[in-house]
């Protein structure tokens, strides 16, 4: 039977990307080299060094790994990455996660294995708590999440602030008891929820975040299920275009109309959020220039490997609709 690369991983007790590592001049510890070298040992392997030395060899490849490409925010920035690398006469490799850690451990791994030039990602909490600059062999972006300790360059909203811009616009229109609904599984989200519990606090009201696992569906089985609540908000700040439809969608279902029974407001400015009626006040988020930013962020680094990361922060803008109608006065 042909051993390959993956049996010696396995008897090494490592990754496939370490044992390239090993096997070839990458950064790894003696002692890991040492107990590759010795599972090739035991299983025999014959490294096809003609491949070995075509991988080599950096490919014209930018890796985008996404959180969701359903998510039209995702769409919109992968599609700025494209061009910017088009451009640069290079070639993306896209790769969806539905923020599950263990296919980001997958895709992370094929990066490496593809030898590509960069990558730009969009990590869950879980991953980003474990990622380490000094364990990939390429240069890496962050988009939409923050990262940990300045280790790698990123590029994101300032969530903070636009939560509370929404809490603001919610509280000047008259909206006293806001709920939010919360991704669960990214800084984002956190980031999200921390800047409107203390918009919250701030105006002397009492906030109420409930964390949501990233789907639309969960979003509108979590919103259905506090809409039927008697003291339901009177407003629901959500955190992210995709849960908007769920929220639109369970207050359609219970026959709640917008805004009469329930105010809706949320992020990402996407067409069917102008289109639907009423259209729906959400932060427009600079989803090209996240993009564009990235890019930049990433030739950088590859032209000057030890500088200083960088963190890009960018705001949002508030589009104001008829889902956030001022309350009647009494």
């Amino acid at each position: 039977m042909t051993v390959n690369i993956k049996d010696v991983a396995r008897v090494a007790g490592v990754s496939v990307s370490t044992v390239s590592r090993a096997l070839g001049e990458g950064p790894v510890s003696a002692e890991v080299r040492e107990q590759v070298q010795a599972a090739v040992r035991a299983t025999g392997y014959k490294p096809n060094l003609s491949a070995r030395r075509l991988r080599s060899q950096r490919t014209q490849t930018i890796g985008l790994i996404v959180a969701d490409i359903r998510n039209p925010f995702f769409t919109a920035v992968g599609r700025a990455v494209e061009d910017a690398a088009y451009r640069a006469g290079m070639r993306v490799i896209l790769c969806n996660t539905d923020e599950d850690p263990a296919r980001e451990a997958l895709y992370l791994t094929l990066m490496q294995e593809e030898r590509v030039t960069g990558l730009i990602f969009a990590p869950t909490r879980a991953t980003l708590d474990r990622l380490q600059a000094d364990a990939l062999d390429f240069p890496m972006v962050l988009i939409d999440r923050a990262g940990p300790g300045g280790q790698f360059d990123t590029v994101l909203l300032d969530n903070r602030e636009a939560s509370a811009t929404l809490v603001d616009h919610l509280v000047s229109r008259g909206y006293t008891r806001i709920g939010g609904l919360f991704g669960a599984t990214s800084t984002t989200g956190v980031e999200r929820r921390d800047g409107y519990l203390a918009a919250m606090a701030a105006r002397g009201l009492a906030g109420e975040a409930r964390f949501v696992p990233p789907s639309a569906e969960a979003a509108e089985n979590a919103a259905a299920a506090w809409l039927r609540q008697p003291d339901r908000p009177q407003a629901l700040l959500v955190s992210n275009g995709l849960f908007l439809t769920g929220v639109v969608k369970a207050a359609r279902t219970l026959g709640l109309r917008i805004p009469q029974d329930i105010a809706v407001a949320g992020f990402d400015n996407e067409p069917w959020t102008e289109l639907v009626e009423p259209g729906l006040t959400v932060i427009e988020q600079p989803v090209e220039t996240i993009g564009r930013e990235a890019m930049t962020l990433l030739f950088q680094r590859l032209r000057t490997p030890d500088a200083p990361t960088r963190k890009v922060v960018l705001s949002g803008r508030c589009v104001a609709r008829g889902s956030t109608a001022a309350l009647p006065r009494t």
